[in-house]
């Protein structure tokens, strides 16, 4: 700090008071520029009920695995989850945005760096005279000190960029928790679907053995004349078409296995199924709970929310940025021809620095940064409110889905048991000769289709209770201590960030 010994007479204004009553003075001007900030608002209506109900069950939670009641699905699910490749790319990103939170934060902290010096130097004679003889002189100097600096956080403006930090790295989190979600469906439907393809195989191997069974039968006609070759060509080819459709099944079969690995975050090769059928799994009841509590449970309204801080706190920031910024800058050390007197009391030094720095002209770039948080902000708010509606959607959806392919499965049930029956008819009409050959086709490709129809039905009933349990998330629930509890959420009221 520089000293005065010049006394203050009366009337004399010393310049720094001066110039610290100037920026007083302007301060509110200079806040006056300062644009207004809106609230959010999200107005959406929170049902108090689904349209299409909701089945009388438990409330679900993550183990919803087990409620298939297929230890291998089960297996498969919990290993997708610990070991797919895409979501440890997406923990990754959770430390990244850590350490993003991280750095903002710093900047409440002061910085202080340590300094070391030391120089020697030479200094040509003909500076020093203009008559020889010259002599050049050396000199040495070492030096250790520490330099703190520190800006002030008056305006909440590095509060409000650390509070960004965390809403990223919030997103960061639910992000990982809707690709589990998404991982874990993508493991059961690949399950499902690869179990299906295996009841077909084990469907079409007996409609072959039907079909061969009755192509005996016709050739037996044959040799007593009541048949012709006409007969045993038609059902040949039924018998050609069964055994034609086995392989894209088997393929279907093999490339389910290979998909299951690679979610599993493992290359296929020795990669084993033991399942069989779809028979013996379980299709469970779900819950889908209170409609107000779908937005704690689902991690992409969650995801979408911490968008909103992150924008809303960049916008606060941006805001800041109008006001003054006031630094701080302490240096102290020891300085030293030679290194026996670095640490005499008379080699130390000491200085401190106040400064202040507010936005007078900046040809519209503060203007342009607050208007385009601003904008992202408002972005965000209809993404919200989109996440929002679109999850109440996904839920009547599912619930609708969940009805209809149980109420189809139950339906196509009982087409199969009349088409059978219709079959066994049949065939032993066609034995004694009181049918011919057309009607016992028509009637075993009515069963062939009913039974296929039949798998597809139990297939589609699997499926939509896996889309129910990622419509209402899956067993995900927002943490006690989330920010997203933060938010006044309640039926038939609105959706509101005051």
């Amino acid at each position: 700090m520089i000293a005065n010994d010049r006394p203050l007479q009366r009337g004399f204004r010393s310049p720094r008071l001066g110039n610290a009553a100037l920026m007083v003075a302007i301060l509110p001007a200079l806040s006056a520029c300062m644009p207004a900030l809106e609230p959010s608002r999200i107005a959406i209506q929170i049902p108090l009920t689904y349209e299409q109900g909701s089945p009388s069950a438990p409330q679900m939670t993550a183990q919803w695995p087990k409620l298939f009641r297929s230890s291998e699905l089960d297996r498969l699910i919990t290993g997708s989850i610990a070991d797919n490749l895409d979501l440890a790319g997406a923990v990754a990103r959770i430390t990244e945005a850590d350490a993003q939170a991280a750095a903002a934060r710093s900047s409440l902290f002061p910085t202080v760096d340590g300094s070391a010096t030391a120089q020697r130097s030479a200094s040509p004679g003909t500076l020093s005279s203009d008559n020889g003889p010259f002599t050049t002189s050396v000199s040495n100097q070492f030096g250790a000190g520490l330099t703190a600096s520190y800006t002030l956080d008056t305006w909440g403006r590095y509060r409000s960029l650390q509070m960004a930090g965390l809403a990223s790295a919030d997103a960061a989190r639910f992000d990982r928790d809707a690709l589990a979600i998404s991982i874990a469906a993508s493991t059961a439907n690949t399950y499902f679907g690869m179990m299906a393809a295996k009841d077909r195989i084990a469907l079409q191997q007996e409609n072959i053995r039907l079909a061969s069974h009755i192509l005996d039968a016709i050739k037996a006609r044959v040799s007593v004349g009541t048949a012709s070759a006409l007969d045993i060509a038609e059902q040949e080819s039924v018998v050609a078409s069964q055994k034609a459709a086995v392989p894209a099944l088997e393929q279907q079969v093999a490339q389910g296995r290979n998909q299951l690995a690679i979610l599993l975050g493992r290359p296929p090769e020795g990669f084993t199924i033991k399942g069989t059928s779809l028979k013996p799994i379980t299709v469970p009841e779900l819950a889908a709970g209170m409609p107000s509590s779908l937005l704690l449970r689902r991690p992409d309204i969650a995801r979408a929310e911490a968008d909103l801080r992150t924008a809303e706190a960049n916008v606060e920031a941006a805001r800041a940025a109008y006001l003054p910024s006031f630094d701080l800058t302490l240096k102290g050390g020891n300085e030293s021809r030679t290194l026996e007197n670095m640490l005499r009391p008379e080699a130390a030094f000491a200085s401190a620095l106040g400064g202040v720095t507010a936005p007078i002209f900046d040809g519209g770039s503060l203007d342009a940064s607050f208007n385009q948080q601003s904008g992202r902000r408002a972005e965000l708010i209809a993404g919200y409110r989109k996440a929002i509606v679109s999850a109440y959607g996904d839920v009547e959806n599912a619930l609708i889905a969940v009805k209809q392919s149980r109420l189809q499965e139950e339906l196509q049930r009982a087409v199969v048991e009349a088409s059978r029956r219709a079959y066994t008819i049949s065939e032993e009409r066609l034995r004694a000769g009181t049918i011919d050959i057309v009607t016992l086709l028509t009637v075993q490709q009515n069963l062939f289709q009913a039974e296929e129809a039949l798998i597809q039905s139990r297939l589609n009933r699997l499926q939509s209770a896996i889309s129910f349990v990622q419509a209402i998330g899956g067993g995900f629930e927002v943490a006690p201590d989330a920010a997203l509890r933060q938010r006044s959420v309640t039926p038939t009221s609105t959706v509101s960030n005051p």
